[in-house]
């Protein structure tokens, strides 16, 4: 399946990993385009979710005052209900450099209309 995001033509897995290197040059913006409008995003950090771009963009703007994340896509896994999971290395460092998780996660993507709609992590 393609999706034309900004007159681009990419597969959900280029959208995914373009996603995660806005995320980790800290481009809220360019993430937020790949998003739908009322997303749903795990807030990791604090517990919960946070609904649609302002309150995603509030959120990692909170996150990225207190901690330093890095998530760098491994492998995709095609799942039931058109799905998308995706291995992820994870490291997340406070503001002075200090190692705070360096691991494997599971994030799995729902999707509508050619946006990202929903995330979840997994341990």
């Amino acid at each position: 399946m393609h999706f034309n995001i900004n007159s681009k033509k990419m597969t959900r897995q280029e959208m995914i990993k373009e996603a995660y290197t806005a995320f980790n040059k800290r481009d809220i913006d360019a993430v937020l385009s790949l998003f739908h409008t009322e997303v749903d995003w795990p807030n990791g950090w604090e517990g919960g979710y946070v609904h649609g771009h302002s309150e995603v963009r509030d959120y990692w703007t909170r996150q990225w005052n207190e901690l330093n994340p890095t998530v760098t896509p491994v492998s995709f896994k095609e799942l039931e209900n058109d799905m998308l999971e995706v291995e992820v290395k994870q490291v997340v460092k406070d503001l002075n450099g200090q190692l705070l998780f360096d691991g494997i996660v599971y994030h799995t993507y729902q999707f509508d209309n050619g946006f990202i709609k929903r995330m979840e992590i997994k341990n």
